[in-house]
């Protein structure tokens, strides 16, 4: 594994300038970025559990704790005010340590008066830049578009640091996803699955970067299935798995699918894994991520026309809309501190253009112009959706499939597969696969 305090300070030095740079576009004095606070369920004195802002996540490796702030102001090491209450009631957080720490000047405060009186400068001069909620004395954050704009397309390309975590994420899903596939041939239900899953990448529900996605059958036909049966069905056919892993903060956003027998279904499963891989060697630096999508409508049409499935050409269901049926998502998004992170729709720095998406494709969530080190996750797919399925056979296209193949298929649910792929100027970078032959 790539050692993680060696790549630190640079990372330290790139979000600094970044910080910076905002600041000098933006003519602001100084920033303050609030990790955020704990809240509450309504009417309840039950904790939400938190999540620290990725606007303070990406500067520190380890630190996810509520009411701290990093102060940032030209010409000035930065700041850390680092909250540490005197409790009874629940963990107190330990001192912050490790070799990131020798890069701020770290203030450990009790409350919010301490924090404020911490500052180098009075409050009035920082723009405030925290979670909904969070609060610095008596003021709340600012969150101006501009400056998080800058931020946010900066944090598209990730620096070497960056990638090492997400590389560490994606061998610990992998080897998590091993074990649910094993779980699924031993015939264990959804919800057993799941617990097999966080056993092996050794992470809770509050870890995970995002809720596991464990379909069985049918259930794969909702994108985002959100349930998990306890008991087994009473016949298994397929598997969906869409499940990730994190480390300080980093994501891995991995999707398989799992067929139990031999036949359609495990055939389209080979032919969608050929297109995955297809569109992921495709990923490049200077590639327009729209255009790919457009692609790979036009290559999994041809997957339905060769199994039969399709009765026109690839071409003609592309232009119909025909083939968004069965793809009706979009083809992948830039990840990192967030699965769907931020910046993907920027047309310039500082966020005064918005790149559109493409016609007839409102789900698509990344239009900008791929870079050098962005990581993009690339999951093609093809379901068999009842209500999408229905409105096509009442329309007046429905005539270009054929129903039996279709009705064969649905108790299936669909299948999808992804990767998380970061472009190069050349070969692209396959962090999902490369986990995966690690594991052998």
């Amino acid at each position: 594994m790539d050692d993680i305090d060696h790549h630190y300070p640079a990372h330290f030095a790139e979000y600094l300038r970044r910080a910076e740079r905002a600041m000098s576009l933006c003519d602001i004095a100084g920033l303050l970025i609030g990790s955020g606070s704990v809240n509450y369920h309504f009417l309840d004195d039950l904790a939400v559990p938190f999540r620290a802002s990725p606007l303070f996540r990406s500067w520190i490796p380890e630190l996810a704790e509520p009411d701290c702030w990093i102060e940032v102001r030209p010409g000035h090491k930065p700041l850390l005010i680092y909250a540490q209450p005197a409790d009874y009631w629940h963990r107190v957080p330990a001192d912050p340590v490790g070799a990131w720490v020798e890069h701020f000047d770290v203030r450990v405060v009790r409350d919010l008066a301490q924090a404020r009186s911490e500052l180098s400068a009075d409050l009035g001069i920082y723009t405030i830049l925290a979670p909904e909620g969070t609060r610095l004395a008596d003021r709340g954050p600012d969150n101006p578009a501009e400056p998080i704009a800058v931020l946010h397309y900066g944090r598209a390309r990730k620096t070497a640091y960056e990638l090492a975590l997400m590389r560490q994420a994606s061998l610990i899903g992998a080897r998590a996803h091993r074990a649910a596939e094993a779980a699924f041939r031993a015939g264990e239900s959804e919800w057993g699955i799941h617990l097999m899953y966080m056993a092996a990448a050794q992470q809770g529900d509050n870890e995970l970067p995002y809720g596991n996605i464990i379909a069985l059958d049918e259930h794969a036909a909702i994108l985002h299935w959100q349930y998990q049966d306890r008991s087994p069905p009473t016949q298994r056919r397929s598997f969906l798995i869409d499940a990730g892993a994190s480390r300080h903060g980093y994501a891995s956003d991995i999707t398989r699918s799992y067929a139990a027998d031999a036949g359609l279904y495990a055939d389209l499963i080979g032919a969608v894994d050929t297109v995955q891989q297809t569109l992921a060697g495709r990923v490049r630096a200077g590639m327009d991520y729209a255009g790919l999508h457009l692609q790979s409508h036009r290559l999994l049409a041809e997957v339905l026309r060769q199994a039969g499935i399709l009765r026109i050409s690839a071409d003609d269901a592309v232009a119909r809309g025909i083939s968004s049926t069965f793809f009706p998502h979009g083809l992948g998004h830039l990840i990192g501190l967030q699965v769907h992170d931020v910046g993907g729709f920027q047309g310039d720095e500082r966020g005064r253009t918005t790149l559109p998406k493409p016609a007839g494709h409102p789900y698509l969530r990344l239009t900008r112009k791929l870079e050098a080190d962005m990581v993009v996750t690339i999951e093609p797919g093809l379901y068999f959706i009842p209500m999408l399925l229905d409105e096509l056979r009442s329309g007046p296209h429905r005539d270009t499939v054929d129903w039996k193949a279709i009705e064969q298929l649905r108790p299936y649910g669909g299948i999808r597969i992804e990767d998380d792929v970061r472009a190069t100027d050349s070969e692209p970078e396959n962090l999902t696969r490369d986990a995966f032959a690690a594991l052998g």
